[in-house]
Formats: structure tokens, sequence, C-alpha cells
């Protein structure tokens, strides 16, 4: 039995994986040609790295110590099938020739970034429009399983099905790893910026766990997200990473120091990164030029508003009630509405709020959505509805996986009584 490995390397390479698994399975696809070979040989990687670290140590750059020892992984993989296939034996005599270069997997350049070619494998027309998000999720940016269904509203069970499937028109189609021509950007290009755009959602508020953001996912769709922007400069591309620039320039002032949940009406605004900002205003004023505004330019042009009032009283409500009128006409969906509820009631006041707020959820689709019941309780705390206002909270409470969440749930509950 092998010696257990300290608490301390195993947090490490815990975070490692969060944080790298992404490239160093999408490297390994490019290098495998195969996506479930290339998942496998990567988990028996970071496997390999909890048996040999304690003893050899961190190696400098552990990414391409994970990617050549997963490779190794691969061609033993297909020495075991070659009893029984001619032409594994044939793919692992490839594999060894070919090596497996550190430089390589590095690469910054645009056009050959693993992780962008990967998504757009993810989110090829084949596969089924529902499973491009998910699959990308979970393939590129190493999301579980129940943290996707989250984010989509639906059961896991549900979420693991479509990965599947979609995991399997690749393999039998087969789907090529590759960026689309110039001519086949346009139409691929929706997807890939709903892709990135969860992935930022996810990091900016986790579906669960102790911390509110989880910073390696916003920086990851940030980075991606200047790939695109590289490879494609269109203003909806740039909305978006307007959009997540505005977003995250409120890092630091989201939390307190013990954890803390602070919410934007207090928080303390000199805390906002102002070079995030004037990027994220910079990029919104190109993608308006265009005069095609599209639901992340519009949702770039709310973070905006926010970004640059002094405080939530100079906030101006009527722009930020209209914005979401017209993303509600391009993008209808609940959470734009429930979004708009909000703005609605900071406009007009609390109760003209908690009836939006009440429409959406006689809808049904956000039944299950924590912060539409933790909204409506709000509005029924500001009119001193109390009773109703704890059992909105409760309700949002047992919904929320999520411990900054969970408390600040929990404080407001404790206010009530």
């Amino acid at each position: 039995m092998p010696p257990p490995v300290p608490e301390q390397l195993s947090r490490t390479i815990e975070t490692l994986y969060r944080s790298e698994s992404g490239r160093v399975l999408a490297t390994l696809v490019r290098l495998l040609g195969d996506l479930d070979l290339a998942e496998e040989a990567m988990h028996e990687a970071f496997a390999a790295a909890l048996e040999s670290w304690p003893q050899t140590g961190i190696p400098d750059r552990p990414r391409p110590w994970l990617i050549s020892t997963a490779r190794f992984k691969a061609i033993d993989t297909l020495r075991r099938r070659a009893r029984f296939h001619a032409s594994q034996d044939e793919l692992a005599r490839y594999l060894e020739a070919q090596g497996c270069s550190a430089e390589r997997s590095n690469e910054e350049d645009s056009l050959e970034d693993d992780r962008l070619r990967l998504i757009f494998t993810c989110c090829h027309p084949s596969l089924a429009p529902e499973a491009h998000v998910a699959l990308t999720l979970r393939e590129v940016c190493g999301l579980t399983t129940e943290e996707i269904a989250k984010a989509f509203l639906i059961t896991p069970r549900t979420m693991a099905q479509r990965i599947v499937r979609a995991k399997a028109k690749i393999r039998e189609t087969p789907i090529p790893y590759e960026v689309p021509t110039p001519q086949e950007l346009p139409q691929r290009l929706g997807a890939v910026l709903q892709v990135i755009y969860l992935v930022f959602n996810e990091g900016y508020s986790a579906a669960a766990g102790a911390e509110v953001m989880r910073a390696e996912l916003t920086g990851e769709a940030i980075r991606l997200g200047r790939l695109l922007s590289e490879l494609r400069p269109e203003p909806e591309v740039m909305g978006l990473l307007s959009v997540m620039l505005l977003h995250e320039s409120r890092h630091a002032a989201r939390t307190s120091p013990t954890g803390e949940l602070i919410l934007l009406e207090n928080q303390d605004r000199s805390l906002w990164n102002r070079e995030q900002i004037a990027e994220g205003v910079a990029l919104l004023e190109k993608a308006l030029e265009s005069r095609r505004f599209g639901p992340y330019t519009l949702q770039a042009a709310i973070a905006a508003v926010h970004a640059e009032a002094e405080s939530v009283a100079l906030t101006d409500w009527r722009q930020i009630v209209a914005l979401y009128d017209r993303l509600a006409r391009i993008q209808p969906s609940p959470v734009v509405q429930l979004n708009r509820a909000v703005a609605i009631a900071m406009r007009d006041g609390p109760e003209a709020g908690l009836a939006q707020i009440d429409a959406v959820l006689e809808h049904g689709e956000l039944a299950n959505y924590y912060l539409a019941h933790s909204a409506r309780a709000d509005m029924c705390r500001r009119l001193g509805r109390t009773s109703e206002a704890r059992s909105s909270y409760e309700k949002a409470l047992a919904l929320t996986q999520q411990e900054p969440e969970r408390q600040f749930l929990q404080e407001r509950i404790r206010q009530l009584k």
C-alpha cells in the first residue's frame, strides 16, 4: 500500500486539477485525437502525481509533467488494446515517435490555442445545441455534472445523459478537432459565446462550495474571451468581454475579509478595479458603434451604468430598466425578467418589484432558483411583510449550496426574528 499523501500536497494537487485540467485535457485531445482516451489518461496522470510527488516533490512545471505522463498512460492503454485491435498498436507507435514537446504545450497563439480548438469542437453544429455548453463546461473547464446542471436549472442525471450522448456523437461522426475556417466561423460563434458566458457565471457566483467566486473560472473565461476577440473582433464578442470585465471589476468588494457576502448596494466602490472598468467601457463603446445591439452588449451596457455610478442612490435606474426592456425583447428569459423586476423595484419601489417577481415565479421556471426567492424575500422585508419574507428566505436557503450565500440568508432570517 502506498504511503498516505500529505494533506497539504493533496490540496495542492486538487487546486492544480481545478486550474489546469482543462488545459491538460485540451492538449491531450490534440495529441491523442480521442476525447475519451484523453480524459482517461488525464485522470491517470493526476493519480500518478498523487503517488509520485510525495517522494519527488512537485515539478517546477507541473502541466508539461502531467501531459507527458498522461501521454505515456495513453500509450500503455493502446498497447493493451492492441491485443485485440492491430490499429491501436499502430497508433501507439505513432504517439511514441511523435514525442510531446513541453514548448508546444505552452503555445499561446490564439489560433493554435488548444482550449479554444476544443471549445469549437464541443460546439460543432453536428451536436445538439443544448449539448454545446454542457460538454464544453465539462471537458474544457472541468466543472462537475452537478455544477453544470445547476447552471442549466435541470437535474444532474439529465445533464449526465446529455454529456454522454454528445461525446458519443463526437466519437462516431467523427467531429474534427479544429478552429473553423473564416467562412464557417460566424455561424459557430453564438454557441461559443454562450459557453464562455456560462463559464464566467459559474466562476462569478459558484453553484456550491465555501467561496462566492471561483477565480480560476472567471479568469479562464476572460482569457478565452480575449482569445476569441483577437480571432473574431465582432461587436458581440467585444460585448461579452466587456460585461465579464465590468462584473469582475467588483471582485475585491463582493466579500468581507472573513468571507461574508456583500451586496452591490453595500459594496465599497473604491475597491472596484478601475482598470478593468475602463477596459470594459472602451470595449462597450466599440461594440455600440456597430448599432447592432446583441444580448451581451446590452448586458455590458447595464453593467457599465452600475460601474460608473458613485452609489446605488445615484444609479440611473430608469436607464437600466430601459436596457432590460430591450434585452427582454431580443433574449426573453425568466432570469432576465427577474433582473428587470429588481431594477423596477429600485426605480418604482418594492411593491412594484414584488408584483413583477410574483409574475415571474407564477410561470414556474424559476421555482428552484434560489435568487428568485431571495429577491422576493427582500421585497417583502422592505415592505414589512415579515412572515412572507421569512418564508421566501427559507425557500432560498433550502435551494443554495454556496456557503457564503447560506450564511447571508441565515443572517437575514435571524434579523427578521
